[in-house]
């Protein structure tokens, strides 16, 4: 489900760049909520890093299949940018898919 989450986030972000931003602005007030959790400052001091690469390999990342990729969708700093209804919708998919072996 964070797969088809951050494919849906990708595919904006590549005509609508500034989402960038928007994720920094998360991961700067995350920070500040979050500052005596050294595992967190540690995953978001990551994505800013990666944040500082050009919008189609962020995008490149987002949609990759790796045990990586899927370790940084768990801490994604693009929250907010779908809707409540657009989350709903692929985590209604999800829930009333057929479980696969």
């Amino acid at each position: 489900m964070s797969l088809e989450l951050a494919r849906r986030i990708a595919e904006r972000m590549r005509w609508q760049p500034e989402l960038v931003d928007f994720a920094r602005a998360n991961l700067a007030r995350w920070s500040q909520q979050n500052h005596s959790a050294p595992s967190l400052l540690r995953c978001y001091a990551e994505w800013q890093q990666i944040l500082s690469r050009p919008v189609a390999e962020i995008c490149t990342l987002l949609c990759t299949e790796s045990d990586n990729a899927q370790r940084l969708r768990q801490n994604s700093p693009f929250a907010g940018v779908l809707s409540p209804t657009e989350v709903w919708e692929v985590k209604a998919r999800f829930r009333h898919a057929p479980a696969t072996a």
